[in-house]
């Protein structure tokens, strides 16, 4: 296991730009047939105009590494090139993206669209260009923070101790309490755990103003519908290929 994180003092595992990019070149180098592989990230995430035509909504989005305002931020593009092109038959990759505007952050063709009922429909995001945005073969599979238009929080609103990444608290709970033997109760559990939050107080916490401003002076956007008002994140299931979300059983 590679991890990188702020608090590091090896200046190979502090997350700039250069440093992720190495990671991510790392997690699928050499993967073999029967191989299971989680991609992890946790922290600012934004998006930016895309102008070849390959986004449905318009945007590309991206992760913010620590020195993006000298190096720039890692685009959905590239990190499609870097862990998901390159897996082969028999590989499995699953990215665990806690981050604004995440929902389709490794450019994976499908998207589980899925209704407060828990209803659902994949939405067809293949580029129009037909470049083929899947893998070599390989089952990839992201698990996000939220849709492309909305922002992550930080909040105690869940756990009522300290502040943590919602995606990442209501994923972990998920798993813990048992509500995670598909994709789709996965998905359902994290989504309802989210709402549930939303009148509870504590909510959109300091780590969510600051996403949120972060994004704003990224885009060049504006703030809207104020900060106070819960959390209104959705995760997100995008896929390289369609599946029944309520009978694949989820496994890492």
């Amino acid at each position: 296991m590679l991890t990188i994180a702020e608090e590091e003092r090896d200046p190979y595992k502090i997350p700039t730009k250069q440093n992720i990019r190495m990671a991510m070149f790392w997690l699928v180098q050499s993967c073999q047939p029967g191989d299971s592989l989680v991609f992890h990230y946790s922290g600012h995430g934004s998006r930016q105009r895309n102008y070849n035509g390959d986004e449905v909504d318009g945007y590309d989005e991206t992760l913010c590494p620590l020195d993006f305002e000298t190096q720039g931020m890692i685009v959905d593009d590239e990190i499609n090139a870097a862990i998901v092109k390159p897996l082969p038959v028999g590989v499995k990759l699953h990215a665990i993206i806690d981050a604004c505007h995440s929902g389709t952050v490794l450019d994976l063709p499908f998207l589980c669209r899925m209704s407060r009922s828990g209803q659902y429909v994949w939405e067809d995001h293949r580029p129009r260009s037909g470049i083929w945005k899947g893998s070599n073969g390989g089952e990839v599979i992201s698990i996000s923070g939220c849709d492309d238009d909305q922002t992550s929080a930080d909040t105690s609103a869940l756990s009522k101790i300290t502040s943590t990444g919602a995606m990442t608290f209501c994923f972990i709970e998920a798993i813990e309490h048992g509500n995670a033997s598909t994709y789709g109760s996965l998905l359902s559990s994290m989504r309802n755990a989210i709402r549930s939050a939303r009148g509870g107080g504590g909510g959109s916490g300091g780590g969510a103003v600051v996403n949120t401003l972060l994004t704003m002076l990224l885009t060049g956007g504006s703030l809207t519908g104020g900060l106070s008002g819960g959390l209104s994140q959705e995760p997100q299931l995008t896929s390289c290929q369609p599946f029944d979300v309520y009978a694949k059983p989820f496994s890492l």
